[in-house]
């Protein structure tokens, strides 16, 4: 029995006892940090007396800056705390729920340092194929380190933030010159995003990668395929991605996937030591990625070949240091068969092989109008479901110069 009467808040549904996400809300008092029970949300400035004045200063602002640089010792006695405090059969004073789908959700942390990686082997082997239409070996590089590169903070956004098609150069095979105006080829690319926290550091080991991820979030890192393959010679991503990336409003904690964990396939050779696991940190997420409602793909987590935890090792083995509120996302996840592929330049083979939706109308890249929503799940402790938090956004028609 719990004092929170909502049927989506149960051990077998997403949202229940075992995820408990952070988000931050805008209400009638201005935005607020909640924790999301089921349907509803509950903020935490007001049950203030029931965490007490060490852990209510952390998460009495605007957004979870404080708690993340806490660390993880603060963020594993909130989340105890707010688990007895939910599974109680009365409301600590000062309790109120408030519906999530109400109320906006805004971005809960600011966004340091972003960095994304590109993680599957089989989004890198099909990227080749489609490009070089030829058997594509994956690079020798990518086979010994998390290949990956920076992008724009500043162009992060919270889930149902509109993005409008960017434009750049782009150059087709046969013309003489590059052209400059929207792109033809918008893309999503299904991602999952680890929000950091914790005191800065460098040269994190994989062994301490939960001292410095606080949680969870799907991401999609939106592309421009046209602007990105002329773009992309010889050096990698930049216009083509850094115009929008959109993450989920609530983060899920990576307490709450501790029984997700898995191991990952991994390369086939001897790695340098920094990035051994001394325990797996690959994670058995399932994905899935829609578009106006149809079902496109379901990829699947436990096909990447880079960790987590083997990211964080190597974006900061250089000396680079890790900081509150930094950003890193895996790279498209994709797998094996055609239906968890995590991009359309995959899905439909680089624009060769339209993919239908449900109202009969064709698509081989987005068109303005169209609404990309990315959905996830994991599984919980005793066979339960944990949640994560959706990320959608809407394609607006280029902006005027």
């Amino acid at each position: 029995m719990t004092w929170i009467e909502d049927p989506e808040f149960a051990p077998d549904k997403p949202f229940g006892p075992q995820t408990l996400p952070y988000g931050v809300l805008v209400t009638g008092n201005g935005p607020v940090v909640a924790v999301r029970v089921g349907r509803h949300a509950l903020p935490l400035r007001g049950i203030a007396g029931a965490l007490g004045p060490r852990l209510a200063e952390l998460v009495s602002g605007d957004s979870l800056d404080p708690l993340l640089a806490a660390g993880r010792d603060c963020w594993q006695e909130l989340r105890e705390r707010l688990t007895e405090i939910v599974a109680a059969d009365r409301a600590p004073e000062g309790a109120h729920l408030v519906r999530t789908d109400w109320h906006t959700l805004v971005l809960p942390f600011t966004v340091a340092d972003y960095v994304d990686f590109f993680s599957s082997r089989h989004h890198v082997e099909n990227v080749g194929r489609i490009f070089r239409r030829t058997t594509a070996a994956v690079p020798e590089n990518w086979t010994h380190m998390p290949v990956g590169y920076h992008g724009r903070s500043g162009t992060v956004h919270v889930s149902g933030t509109d993005v409008h098609r960017p434009s750049g150069q782009r150059k087709a095979a046969g013309d003489l010159h590059p052209a400059f105006g929207p792109t033809r080829r918008l893309d999503f690319e299904a991602e999952v995003g680890f929000v950091c926290g914790g005191e800065p550091a460098s040269r994190v080991a994989t062994a301490d990668f939960a001292e410095h991820v606080f949680g969870v979030v799907l991401v999609n890192d939106w592309s421009a395929r046209d602007v990105q393959a002329w773009e992309s010679e010889p050096l990698g991503p930049f216009l083509a991605k850094s115009f929008a990336t959109s993450v989920a409003g609530w983060i899920t904690p990576l307490a709450a996937l501790e029984d997700a964990r898995i191991p990952l396939p991994g390369p086939e050779h001897v790695l340098q030591s920094y990035l051994v696991e001394t325990e797996p940190w690959g994670l058995d997420l399932r994905l899935e990625v829609s578009c106006n409602e149809t079902v496109l793909a379901r990829p699947r987590f436990e096909h990447m070949t880079w960790s987590p935890a083997q990211q964080l090792a190597h974006l900061t083995v250089n000396g680079a240091e890790v900081r509150p509120g930094d950003l890193f996302a895996s790279g498209t996840v994709s797998g094996p068969e055609r239906d968890q592929r995590g991009c359309l330049l995959e899905l439909t083979w680089g624009g060769a092989e339209p993919i239908t939706l449900q109202d009969g109308e064709q698509r081989t890249f987005l068109q303005d109008g169209d609404r990309v929503t990315l959905r996830g799940s994991a599984p919980g402790p005793g066979g339960t479901v944990v949640g994560l938090g959706e990320v959608t956004g809407t394609v607006l028609a280029a902006a005027r110069r």
